[in-house]
């Protein structure tokens, strides 16, 4: 039995660091194209099904089967690709404030109007460029000012394109169970859009009393549900 981590925008691999030591089996925590183990691709180039592949890759070199796959935020529209792939080796999903936008259109078209003007400005060359000041703002609402430091200091570049490629979400039409987080205090993907996005995923619904970045405001409180989840 395993879980399966994968991050969203503007972060890699390293954004579940405080909570990969609290979880009860073995974890693998995916870096996407673009970042960390995966540094040397060029971010304009990659798409989602490159993230979605980067996923299949980890997982199928480890042979890791039984596995409870875990998507925050943006990887809410690369998980269906991945449940297509490894459908077999997968008993549960879980979202983690997923963002999972209508089938066939495009993630910067479902963004909060509040958070869609700072996203847009982000966007140049092909990078998705997120200021600290403006990070802070979506991010970071739930963290003292050490936590949010260490968060922001994470911070990555990533790929524009990504934001304006229609979804794919035949993969949720899969019987394999899932389940939506939905973070109460989310200044980035607020409320509202969480419960749209449980809708079009058919999932069962868990709350948390946090901001977007739950695995670094509250590990403990996340580990302690995903424990729960995996059984």
């Amino acid at each position: 039995m395993s879980f399966v981590l994968v991050h969203g925008a503007g972060y890699g691999a390293s954004c579940w660091d405080e909570l990969v030591p609290l979880l009860e089996h073995d974890t693998l925590a995916v870096d996407l194209p673009g970042r960390g183990s995966r540094a040397g691709t060029d971010l304009t180039r990659v798409t989602l099904q490159d993230c979605a592949d980067a996923v299949v890759a980890d997982v199928e070199s480890r042979d890791l089967t039984d596995v409870v796959l875990v998507g925050h935020s943006f990887a809410g529209v690369t998980v269906p690709r991945i449940m297509t792939a490894l459908g077999g080796r997968i008993r549960r999903v879980v979202l983690l404030s997923a963002v999972v936008p209508p089938d066939g259109t495009r993630v910067l078209d479902q963004i909060d109007p509040d958070v869609r003007g700072l996203v847009e400005q982000s966007l140049a060359g092909g990078i998705y460029h997120q200021e600290r000041v403006a990070a802070h703002t979506m991010l970071c609402n739930d963290m003292d000012e050490a936590t949010a430091t260490a968060a922001l200091d994470r911070l990555v570049d990533d790929s524009a394109a990504l934001l304006s490629e229609p979804v794919d979400l035949a993969g949720y039409a899969s019987p394999i169970p899932r389940t939506y987080i939905r973070l109460t205090a989310d200044h980035c993907y607020t409320p509202d859009l969480q419960e749209r996005s449980v809708a079009l995923t058919s999932a069962d619904v868990e709350w948390m009393k946090t901001g977007h970045l739950a695995m670094i405001s509250a590990p403990t409180e996340l580990a302690a549900l995903l424990n729960r989840l995996h059984g």
